[in-house]
């Protein structure tokens, strides 16, 4: 077999356009999806019995099924009861859902390990609720589960690939693309690989960073 990456790499547009996108989606589905699953992680651990009840069972479907079940059900399902939406807006808002439910457990499980101890004195300020959760709590509990995030967000971000499959112009789309009009299937895809772990090594690499500088603070990120 010879190799031939020069008919891959003549197509670098289409490579850097399917990454930027396959960055923006992650970007997007990082930001709305850890918000949702700190929402989801406070509402199991200390919301009332019906909303633990709710948020369980959206937890327990987007964990229990797969994800391209959920991405065609938002692409293809939803039109029919009338919410229409471009392939690339349903593949953000599947990710997002898909993301909203790993994190929440993640998240849940580093606020139920707060020690009591800590709430104590924090009322003991005269904190209310909001006040404790959001400056006692959450800080600490996102730095000792800090390292699984950033695994669930390197998931989610090689889970867009199947984003191809409704034609989301990602990274993988991009590689079909490529190997369909140059016949350099193998050789399209090895590229693709390189550069999703080249995406992935920077994305963790970045995350490392940003959460103990602007999230829970260097002393948080020792601890945990």
């Amino acid at each position: 077999m010879v190799f031939d990456f020069s008919s891959v790499l003549q197509q670098w547009p289409l490579l850097l356009t399917g990454t930027l996108i396959t960055l923006l989606m992650t970007l997007v589905s990082t930001l709305l999806g850890l918000g949702l699953g700190i929402a989801c992680g406070w509402a199991r651990a200390n919301g009332a019995r019906w909303l633990r009840l709710l948020v369980g069972c959206y937890v327990e479907l987007v964990r229990n099924t797969p994800y391209i079940v959920q991405l065609f059900f938002i692409f293809f399902g939803l039109p029919s009861l009338g919410l229409q939406m471009s392939a690339l807006t349903a593949s953000i808002l599947s990710l997002i859902l898909n993301l909203g439910a790993y994190a929440g457990e993640i998240t849940r499980a580093g606020i139920v390990t707060t020690e009591r101890s800590q709430i104590e004195a924090a009322q003991s300020l005269a904190l209310d609720r909001w006040q404790i959760f959001s400056r006692v709590v959450l800080p600490p509990a996102l730095a000792r589960v800090w390292p699984s995030l950033i695994s669930q967000v390197i998931i989610i971000m090689l889970g867009s690939a199947v984003c191809s499959q409704i034609s989301t112009e990602e990274l993988s789309y991009s590689a079909n693309l490529i190997s369909s009009r140059s016949f350099r299937n193998f050789e399209a895809f090895i590229i693709v690989a390189a550069i999703y772990l080249m995406l992935a090594v920077l994305v963790r690499q970045f995350l490392g960073w940003f959460g103990p500088r602007f999230i829970f603070g260097p002393a948080l990120g020792k601890k945990s």
